[in-house]
């Protein structure tokens, strides 16, 4: 059913927008507030110098070393932390764009998105610790001007929803939805004393420590198992080319449908196994789990409601699916502690835990896995997460346009069994990692709910 709304010619925006999502009444409510208060409020543009990056054609895909260019994926309302994997550029592109370059202290705002939900998602950069950064046209940054806002006060404003209400208004829905710098600087942003400001930004700051130390956490957790299984040792060959022995060639069509893909006998797959062979405990993963159940094809139903998610929701090796709850019927059910793994698509091999919540559905390209008490779902997550699982996983694909993983291949890979100790070390690093993931997003859902509280005080005053 269509809704309609009126408009008076003399109250157009932006002169020449007559779009009906600039005038939607239900995102035009919290403006409305925000202006009728006693709010000090600002135009985005007097507040902060906005520029919006580029896309350099002449990039280099895979570079492991350069200045990182932020892309609209890295941005998620949350306080970026530079030791991730992040798209590398040559430093020669970077200095061509030292325009854009980012500071310690900017916000980044996604201005172009294929959803609502991708644009206007904005990120904190707390500290590039001595990192060069740059960011594409699809987003820009935001750098306070004279001192008058703190910017992670701005960042934890950006992310409630007076702003968020104002960014969909804007946002010009043309083949996918983008904000030009003008209409960027004409967000409003109330200002409260630089007291305040200030203690609402140190809960974003202390959101970015506890981030950093997830992050050490997790590698901790990965230079463990690599000592223990002795891969910080080797080295890796990329030949252009290489040779398989027909004895091998024939073991493969024996134990995997004919297979004589080059991928099947990589090197460092090839290397790897022999790793593996010669510990004196590995097993198959088939041999440590209770069940593999691939999901299904969505069904909705009036009975009941549970999170459903994709891969999608793979994110920093946990499940989250951000309030995604649906009613669905008769679909498969992952519970807290299993494990989902993509396999089909552009990112097969992608796992994370589910911890959040109780249980959820999920879609059929993922696989469930539950283990059978055996080993500690938190250690097989780091094992699988590794290049050393990632490579076993990657070895089986098939399919040349969108690739495939079978459950009975996922459970072929070989997980080695660590002294007892090892693992319950590698598997509490693990924990203690997504624990204090969190602990950060809690503290950052404590600051835009300061700031709400406070506009809304102010609102009905």
């Amino acid at each position: 059913m269509a809704v309609c709304f009126q408009r008076l010619l003399s109250s157009l925006e932006f002169v020449n927008r007559i779009d009906a999502e600039l005038y939607r009444p239900d995102l035009i409510r919290s403006y409305q507030c925000l202006i009728s208060s006693d709010l000090a409020l600002h135009k985005m543009r007097y507040l902060c110098l906005i520029r919006s990056g580029t896309t350099p054609p002449d990039r280099e895909d895979g570079l492991t070393e350069g200045a990182i260019l932020f892309k609209t994926t890295d941005v998620r309302n949350k306080v970026i932390s530079p030791t991730g994997d992040f798209y590398r550029i040559p430093f020669s592109i970077h200095s061509r764009m030292l325009k854009t370059r980012i500071q310690n202290g900017d916000v980044l705002l996604n201005i172009v998105g294929a959803t609502l939900d991708v644009i206007g998602r904005s990120a904190f950069m707390a500290d590039l610790q001595g990192q060069e950064a740059n960011i594409t046209q699809a987003m820009v940054f935001l750098r306070g001007k004279r001192g008058d806002v703190c910017p992670g006060y701005l960042f934890a404003y950006l992310n409630t929803e007076y702003a968020k209400d104002q960014i969909r208004r804007y946002a010009r829905p043309t083949g996918q939805y983008n904000l030009n710098l003008h209409e960027v600087g004409e967000i409003v942003v109330p200002l409260f004393d630089r007291e305040t400001q200030s203690c609402i930004e140190e809960f974003v700051y202390k959101s970015g420590e506890l981030q950093e130390s997830s992050v050490a956490k997790y590698s901790q957790a990965q230079s463990l198992l690599e000592s223990e299984l002795g891969l910080d040792k080797l080295t890796f060959d990329k030949p252009v080319s290489y040779a398989a022995r027909f004895s091998e060639v024939a073991l493969s069509q024996a134990i995997s449908a004919n297979r004589i893909d080059a991928q099947c006998f990589s090197p460092a797959a090839l290397q790897y196994e022999h790793v593996l062979s010669t510990l004196p405990n590995v097993q198959p993963i088939r041999f440590l789990t209770a069940a593999m159940v691939k999901g299904a094809q969505q069904e909705e139903s009036p009975d009941g409601t549970i999170p459903y998610v994709s891969i999608k929701h793979i994110q920093n090796n946990e499940i989250v699916a951000e309030g995604n709850s649906r009613r669905f019927k008769g679909m498969p059910v992952a519970k807290q502690g299993d494990l989902l793994l993509a396999i089909t698509g552009a990112t097969i091999g992608k796992v994370g835990i589910v911890s959040r919540y109780e249980e959820l559905t999920f879609s059929g390209d993922m696989l469930a896995i539950t283990t059978n008490g055996s080993i500690d779902p938190h250690y097989l997550l780091a094992f699988l997460s590794h290049s050393i699982g990632q490579v076993q996983l990657q070895r089986w694909i098939t399919g040349s346009t969108n690739g495939h993983l079978s459950p009975h291949d996922v459970g072929r890979a070989l997980i080695p069994r660590l002294d007892e100790k090892i693992e319950a070390r590698i598997a509490s690093l693990i924990k203690d990692s997504i624990d204090k993931t969190h602990e950060s997003e809690r503290l950052l859902e404590q600051a835009k709910h300061r700031v709400e509280t406070l506009i809304e005080e102010a609102i009905a005053a």
